[in-house]
């Protein structure tokens, strides 16, 4: 470890474990001891108990304080639990906490002798990101250290945080994220980007600093953060970018298909590193679905669409590549307590500009004829660095036209609906979109007068703020009754959001 001077304001590293686990679970915080934990500094180890006893809205916290070998643990579990009557999950909890206090002991002695204090802590049934995400905001932190067994979370995690991420690769190997520069401002004073919905197109920005995402190998040479500002371009808008990839280079990009995401309707995402930029790897095993999405994503240019990166087509292999969402998407950064407090109104609201805006795009602009996506919600809206909204998972999209293929190599043309219909499917679904970023949860309707009552509690409501608010109420209403005798367009409903005094209310 290396030594340093008292300091009046103390710095912490957070270790986050799966305290699911026996063999192997300390691994993280024996690295951290090792090389980032500094005498007089507090490390917090965090052990998660993610599967017992999940949060809903029906659970309660309870922290209880264990006056032995200076162990602590912060309990919150569910009162509802469906596998377990509450005396059940309790002695499973407690099971748990002797497990993780025995395996964590040699560690605290240590941390004594090297004048490090040691703060253990049990999570149960609390999301790995926001028991992270709360320990680093009550605290000076320095480091965070995961898991390789969260290393799931790591990216979300990493874009909420201003401080360095570790993430355990194994035994003493881990993966270096250096600390990122402070979030955007999104006071009245500094967002007039609002005005601008979209970024100069078809104007790529070649710019390899820009898009770093300062991922590196411990013992690599440090890597300048990027900076968190509009005018980041990621893979997706870079000269030479969207391109076709060999199966062997997309191999390469995710070490050899070693990190598997997860899986949804017969597709499999990948983590993967292009150009020290993080990726993700979708493979698909329908054919018709890959080439209806590639043929739509091919023709498509907006600033706040999720593009691709690159694909792939070789014998039974359907690759794409598409830009990591640094972010997560907006139903996470809700869900969770701290990140949805990042999110205040005016960011919420520019969420709601620029996602208004690629509908408008798809169902007005497309040089090919309308598109309707079909699956707008806050899940298929990603963030990437800087907070830009991205709509994406185009799997269900449709083009509104008679004469464009749905297989790049067949001649099936796609179904001709009644465009009005299917358009209204969108405007629907953004208006849901918008009660869900006023309120911070999804709500079958939002009823003028109960704006005051159906608002974010978890954010600070100001004078300007109530303005942008009122904005995307009416405009919800406007959306969530938009039946055959009054159907809105997305425009129409966009000038609603913007607060366009020329707009139809």
């Amino acid at each position: 470890m290396v030594s340093q001077t008292d300091s009046v304001t103390k710095e912490s590293v957070i270790v986050v474990m799966d305290a699911n686990r026996n063999k192997g679970m300390a691994d993280a915080l024996d690295w951290a001891l090792k090389h980032v934990v500094r005498p007089k500094d507090i490390v917090s180890a965090v052990g998660v108990l993610d599967d017992i006893g999940k949060k809903n809205s029906s659970c309660f916290p309870i922290n209880i304080g264990i006056s032995m070998s200076g162990i602590w643990e912060k309990l919150e579990f569910s009162s509802g639990h469906a596998e377990m009557n509450p005396r059940e999950l309790g002695e499973e909890i407690e099971r748990k906490r002797e497990q993780y206090q025995a395996n964590l002991q040699p560690f605290y002695r240590q941390c004594k002798r090297n004048e490090v204090k040691l703060e253990v802590k049990l999570a149960a049934g609390i999301c790995p990101t926001e028991i992270t995400l709360q320990e680093a905001r009550n605290a000076n932190t320095r480091w965070i250290v995961l898991d390789r067994h969260l290393q799931k979370y790591k990216m979300f995690i990493y874009g909420h945080v201003e401080c360095n991420v570790a993430v355990m690769k194994g035994k003493d190997v881990a993966t270096l994220m250096p600390s990122r520069a402070p979030k955007p401002d999104y006071s009245s004073s500094s967002c007039e980007r609002a005005d601008a919905e979209t970024y100069p197109e078809n104007q790529p920005l070649n710019d390899q600093k820009n898009g770093n995402p300062n991922v590196v190998e411990e013992g690599e040479s440090s890597i300048p953060p990027p900076s968190h500002c509009p005018s980041w371009y990621p893979l997706q808008w870079r000269a030479g970018y969207p391109r076709e990839f060999s199966l062997s280079e997309i191999e390469v990009i995710t070490n050899g298909f070693a990190d598997i995401i997860y899986e949804y309707e017969k597709v499999k995402v990948y983590e993967g590193v292009l150009q020290n930029t993080p990726v993700t790897v979708k493979s698909f095993e329908e054919d018709e679905q890959f080439w209806s999405m590639l043929t739509i994503l091919s023709r498509v240019r907006h600033c706040n669409i999720m593009n691709i990166v690159g694909y792939c087509c070789t014998g039974t292999n359907r690759l794409v590549i598409f830009d990591y969402p640094c972010l997560a998407n907006v139903a996470m950064n809700l869900q969770c307590d701290t990140a949805a407090g990042n999110l205040p109104w005016r960011a919420r609201w520019y969420t709601a500009i620029e996602i208004g805006g690629s509908l408008r795009y798809l169902h007005e602009e497309c040089p090919d004829g309308p598109i309707v996506h079909q699956s707008v919600c806050s899940i298929n809206i990603v963030y990437l660095d800087g907070y830009s909204a991205m709509l994406c998972n185009f799997i269900a999209a449709k083009w509104l036209t008679e004469d464009t293929p749905c297989n790049g190599n067949s001649t099936v043309k796609c179904p001709k609906p009644e465009e009005d219909n299917r358009l209204s499917v969108d405007v629907h679904d953004y208006g849901l979109l918008l009660v869900e970023l006023i309120t911070g949860k999804a709500l079958p309707l939002l009823e003028s007068g109960s704006l005051t009552q159906a608002m974010d509690p978890r954010l600070t409501d100001k004078d300007d703020d109530s303005r942008v608010v009122n904005y995307m109420a009416r405009a919800a209403l406007l959306c969530l009754k938009n039946d055959a005798d009054s159907r809105f367009s997305i425009s129409e409903v966009l000038a609603v959001v913007r607060g366009d005094q020329r707009a139809i209310i």
